[in-house]
């Protein structure tokens, strides 16, 4: 989708960005909702569980996320006071309330300007690379590290279709993410928080033969990974999660949060982990990305799987300890249940896409002589 702003708004945002003249950074206490109305998404502020469409707010509000994202800077304030108008009781401009349940949600921002995702948690990388024979790799120390995904696979709730190659070994896997509300490059990370819009929960949704496979060849991940990534069900703003601020952790840089965060699958819990054990901090993960490269409002940063967070982890740990453990992996109607104290609930069902396309048989066998 592309976006065509008017000359004067993108110069002028332009060089308010790039001469640092936006300093004054304009916080708000949100939460953000884009749902499905009339075949198009729609932005929405969330109060007292009752939807208001954005424009119908006020004339100066966009519509979609895209736009609001762009325009943070210049009406965010507005969408701040409409909001604390909705929260005394008060009519807004023409908006009128829609129930949430009454609605189909979308991602909160449905349409990314590119998707990346961290590896924070130490915890993750220690136990998957424990379960599989390996020492910690003494780099995760040093730097952050991401991958990009496939920003056009981005989906909210509902079902994610999956492939019959999907199904060798599914798996979920539970993060946060963020997404980013300004333009910048080379952020140091004293600074980076500020360019966060807010955060959602995140589920990498990954299928692990094919990941295994192609990542044998040092590249990847690829198709292992580019079928589905969930964020939803709503994006929190910063000042919302204010109470929950905790240190960073020792010799790291930037904000964190005491959240706790569990996945169900089929009303079992099997994961739980708190966002505040985030050894990479969103701050340094944003100055890495933002090394000699311009970021966007738009892009979305998810912070790598929390302890405990997949399956591939979890039956590694339970092989170790017990060499008759069974694994478990997503099946066809499964629902998976994710929950992060303060951004919501996010729930998908898995669904089996009607194809006999497979991947895995499309293998070339070439004799050398």
């Amino acid at each position: 989708m592309c976006i065509f702003l008017n000359k004067e708004f993108r110069i002028g945002t332009y060089i308010r960005t790039i001469f640092g003249l936006e300093r004054n950074i304009i916080h708000s206490s949100m939460k953000l909702v884009t749902y499905l109305r009339e075949e198009t998404d729609q932005l929405a502020l969330l109060v007292n569980d009752q939807l208001y469409n954005t424009q119908e707010l006020h004339e100066e509000l966009p519509n979609n996320m895209q736009l609001f994202l762009l325009m943070w800077d210049d009406v965010i304030d507005i969408a701040r006071q409409v909001e604390a108008d909705l929260k005394k009781g008060h009519r807004v401009g023409r908006a009128l309330p829609i129930p949430l349940n009454g609605v189909t949600l979308m991602a909160p921002v449905p349409f990314p300007t590119s998707c990346r995702d961290g590896y924070a948690f130490r915890q993750h990388v220690a136990s998957a690379r424990r379960n599989r024979g390996l020492d910690m790799i003494p780099e995760f120390d040093q730097y952050p590290i991401f991958y990009f995904t496939n920003h056009n696979a981005i989906q909210g709730p509902g079902p994610i279709s999956c492939m019959p190659d999907h199904f060798e070994k599914l798996d979920f896997e539970l993060e946060v993410a963020v997404v980013l509300n300004r333009f910048g490059r080379n952020i140091p990370a004293e600074e980076a928080d500020n360019y966060i819009a807010g955060f959602m929960i995140m589920n990498d949704m990954s299928a692990r033969v094919l990941q295994m496979e192609e990542m044998k060849l040092n590249l990847g991940p690829a198709k292992g990974k580019d079928f589905s990534t969930v964020i939803g069900p709503m994006l929190v703003t910063p000042d919302e999660l204010e109470a929950f601020k905790v240190p960073a952790k020792p010799g790291h840089t930037g904000n964190n949060y005491n959240l706790v965060m569990t996945c169900q699958v089929n009303g079992v819990e099997v994961s739980a982990g708190n966002m505040a054990d985030m050894d990479w901090t969103f701050a340094e993960i944003i100055e890495r990305c933002s090394y000699g490269v311009n970021i966007m409002p738009g892009d979305v940063i998810g912070s790598g799987t929390v302890g405990t967070g997949c399956f591939l982890e979890l039956n590694g740990t339970g092989k170790l300890h017990d060499p008759h453990y069974t694994e478990q992996w997503l099946q066809p109607g499964d629902e998976v249940t994710m929950e992060i104290t303060g951004l919501g609930i996010l729930t998908n069902t898995i669904e089996e896409e009607a194809a006999d396309i497979s991947l895995l048989a499309l293998k070339k066998q070439f004799l050398h002589r």
